[in-house]
């Protein structure tokens, strides 16, 4: 075998090592290079100046479609990729905008959000009971007009039934209250002495009402007068 020869047999097996070699270990230094740093994003979500938490405020990265929301204290924590642009959003205020670094070569990425208010007019929403303008009309169209045997209770009530209804009825309980409170006023007056009692009710029982009648005999207003009759 010449020497030539001999150093093409020699050659070949390492040439065809060395290209598999880099074959196999090109796919992985590619995907290396393509893959995005994790990084931990933390954050406080504030409103405006006043830096209170914003509850349930919404942190969403549209590519990757997923997010979190903040915790009662405006908290909120999200594994994102370095080169992530992420939104921030919240009823009631501008959506606020944060991009990580495509180079950034921390493992956490913390940041204050400072909402800013937006105050936003919501277009007028009206509610109907029907679905379609065609289930209105079909409802419409149905509908039973009122006549005298579907009139209301309180429109038949004559005022004899009323009075029938009022003596018969039992008190209610605000009546009660307001009788009883009644009573415990007459009591109190009668026992100092203002109030009134049986004797001063009654006539004959009554002093002053016997001092009364014996004045009106002897004054003679009992006596029948000429041309007036009693």
């Amino acid at each position: 075998m010449s020497v030539v020869a001999r150093f093409r047999f020699l050659i070949f097996p390492a040439v065809v090592g060395v290209l598999l070699a880099v074959l196999l270990l090109a796919p992985g230094r590619a995907r290396a290079q393509g893959q995005r740093r994790v990084v931990q994003f933390s954050g406080i979500v504030a409103s405006g100046d006043s830096l209170l938490g914003v509850p349930g405020a919404a942190i969403f990265v549209p590519k990757a479609g997923r997010g979190t929301a903040s915790n009662p204290y405006g908290y909120f924590s999200l594994p994102v990729l370095a080169g992530d642009s992420i939104v921030i959003r919240s009823l009631g205020y501008r959506n606020q905008y944060v991009i990580i670094p495509e180079d950034y070569q921390r493992q956490s990425y913390s940041v204050i959000v400072s909402l800013q208010e937006d105050a936003t007019v919501l277009p007028e929403v009206r509610i109907f009971p029907y679905a379609t303008e065609r289930a209105f009309k079909e409802a419409f169209l149905a509908m039973k007009a009122p006549s005298e045997a579907d009139r209301t209770p309180a429109d038949k009530l004559n005022e004899k039934v009323m009075r029938r209804m009022f003596n018969t009825l039992p008190v209610t309980s605000m009546g009660n209250y307001r009788q009883t409170m009644q009573a415990q006023q007459n009591d109190q007056q009668r026992r100092m002495g203002f109030g009134a009692t049986p004797a001063t009710n009654n006539p004959l029982l009554n002093p002053f009402s016997w001092l009364q009648l014996i004045n009106q005999v002897k004054s003679g207003e009992f006596k029948k007068k000429e041309g007036v009759d009693y």
